[in-house]
């Protein structure tokens, strides 16, 4: 079972609450039998997931149109799409089983939102996904592998916006020489919903720089 949601949940997603809470009841439910959320997390599935993401839409452009690498169960993509109608959201996801979840719970909650099967680093994937001004990711892989797979579907000046943990800075430091190689700028640590969760979300933010011309 779900924990009773927070109060904080209110003031995130305001009149769109109501389907927060649908997909709070999706993870719990089918997203536990069907594996997309380990059963443990249930009883923490607000705190630690759905407002977890849902904060990180403060360091977001409006009107963004945003790529969430490695979807999984739709973490940090479906909260941000419930947070913030604004953005135009697509979900990339190379496994079937969560894809096929993702679809049935996007429909269900009535959300425009595409879901696509594949992974990041296809070509095919980033030609019908680039110029991006947001890409996500959470729990996907190191920083220096990250740039790798979504700088390239940014357009210059757009953001790469990685949810990460209290490692972050350490991360930073390793890998900001290598997401410069990669067309990034530098790196920096962002804290989200410091008065919505406990601890405030921790993200890396990168901006794509301009290709510098030759001569």
């Amino acid at each position: 079972m779900a924990e009773d949601v927070p109060g904080g949940a209110a003031k995130v997603f305001g009149d769109r609450l109501p389907l927060a809470e649908r997909y709070a009841e999706h993870l719990v439910t089918s997203g536990v039998d069907r594996g997309l959320i380990g059963p443990r997390e249930a009883p923490r599935i607000w705190e630690r997931h759905i407002l977890n993401c849902a904060v990180v839409a403060e360091v977001v452009p409006d009107a963004a149109r945003l790529v969430d690498v490695g979807s999984g169960a739709g973490l940090p993509g479906i909260p941000l799409a419930l947070a913030r109608p604004d953005l135009g959201i697509v979900l990339v996801e190379p496994l079937s089983r969560r894809v096929d979840w993702l679809r049935e719970v996007i429909d269900d909650l009535g959300l425009p939102v595409e879901v696509e099967r594949g992974r990041a680093e296809e070509p095919a994937v980033r030609r019908r996904w680039e110029g991006a001004d947001v890409v996500t990711a959470r729990a996907v892989a190191p920083l220096h592998r990250l740039a790798a797979w979504c700088l390239p579907f940014l357009r210059p000046g757009g953001l790469m916006i990685a949810v990460k943990g209290e490692s972050a800075p350490e991360e930073v430091e390793r890998d900001a020489a290598a997401v410069a190689r990669l067309g990034g700028g530098t790196p920096r640590v962002e804290r989200c919903g410091g008065t919505i969760v406990d601890p405030p979300s921790t993200v890396i933010v990168v901006e794509r720089v301009p290709r510098r011309r030759k001569g």
